[in-house]
C-alpha cells in the first residue's frame, strides 16, 4: 500500500501548449507495473480549458467542485457539474474545462496503453469554446 499524502507534491502549472487559460494540476499519481491506471487532480479557472485530446483507453472525469464544460468532436458542448462523472471511451476526440464565469475542479483518470494515456492536438479556439 502506498499513501499519498495532500501536499506532499508541488502544485504544477498546466502547459500552454496543452492548455488554454489558468490550469494547476495537483496529486498526480500513477499505478506500478501492471497497473496501468493514472491521473491528477485539475484545477480550471473561469475560462480555462483543455486542447483537444483522445485517450487511447479512455478517461474518466469525476467533477469534484464548479461547474465546466465537456465537448466531443461533432457534438455540441455538454455542462458539467460537482457530482457528475463522465466517461470519454477509448479515441474519442474530446476537450474539458471552466465554464467562461466560473472554475471547475475535476479528477481525471486514464490508463495508459504502451506508456501513452494521451494524445494531445490542436487548441480549443475561441469559437469553439464561445466566447
Amino acid at each position: 500500500m502506498n499513501i499519498m499524502r495532500s501536499g506532499s507534491q508541488p502544485s504544477a502549472k498546466g502547459p500552454a501548449e496543452y492548455f488554454t487559460g489558468g490550469v494547476r494540476i495537483d496529486m498526480r499519481f500513477k499505478g506500478s507495473e501492471p497497473a496501468r491506471i493514472g491521473g491528477a487532480i485539475v484545477t480550471f479557472e473561469p475560462g480555462a480549458r483543455t486542447a483537444w485530446h483522445t485517450h487511447p483507453l479512455g478517461q474518466t472525469l469525476i467533477v469534484a467542485f464548479g461547474m465546466g464544460w465537456v465537448q466531443t468532436e461533432g457534438s455540441p458542448k455538454q455542462d458539467i457539474r460537482a457530482g457528475d462523472i463522465v466517461w470519454i471511451p477509448p479515441g474519442e476526440k474530446h476537450w474539458h474545462g471552466a465554464t467562461a464565469t466560473t472554475a471547475m475542479v475535476h479528477i481525471a483518470i486514464a490508463e495508459a496503453l504502451d506508456g501513452k494515456s494521451v494524445d494531445w492536438m490542436e487548441q480549443v479556439s475561441n469559437d469553439q469554446y464561445g466566447t
